[in-house]
């Protein structure tokens, strides 16, 4: 079965991490299926039902952007608002679409891993920062799995640094 690669980047063309991430899934199209939202609503109008249908389609969905401003990027936050409705996702008998999928997120970091923690600079671990997703999913009954990062992209951008993280991030879609 593909995994659905749910891709949510304002600004893929100048991203060093996540083009490259979507160049090396792009040559395993048996495998994955790569779905870029910024690219598909530039208008960022949602066509909600071609969603639902898409989400259906497949029973593991990974969630790929980057991590900034302690968030998501907006449209990611649209899309859980309008396409997780109700009666669709969650609250009636014939919802629950997305119950028992599993569904993770691969996050692009600027700053290093040790940066987050309870008496570093960000306070927080990466894990407890993503608990709204990890609530979100599982009230939808999603099987929810430990997220991907890859961290430290704003220093270590050298094609040597990106092309670690390759193999890393196709292990961890492999291990889903």
């Amino acid at each position: 079965m593909k995994t659905l690669v749910i891709v949510i980047h304002p600004d893929i063309k100048n991203s060093v991490v996540n083009s490259r991430w979507i160049e090396e899934l792009n040559k395993f199209p048996d495998k994955y299926v790569v779905h870029q939202l910024y690219e598909v609503y530039p208008d960022e109008k949602i066509d909600v039902l071609a969603e639902q249908k898409l989400i259906k389609q497949y029973d593991k969905i990974v969630f790929q952007f980057p991590y900034y401003w302690f968030n998501c990027p907006p449209l990611f936050k649209k899309w859980l608002d309008e396409v997780l409705t109700h009666g669709w996702a969650y609250g009636s008998k014939s919802g629950y679409h997305v119950s028992g999928k599993k569904i993770a997120l691969a996050i692009s970091l600027g700053v290093d891993e040790h940066e987050y923690g309870p008496s570093e600079v960000y306070k927080y671990t990466l894990e407890e920062l993503t608990r709204p997703f990890e609530l979100t999913f599982e009230y939808v009954k999603a099987d929810y799995k430990p997220l991907f990062a890859y961290y430290g992209i704003e220093y270590n951008s050298s094609v040597e640094w990106i092309e670690k993280s390759v193999p890393q991030y196709l292990d961890f879609l492999n291990a889903l």
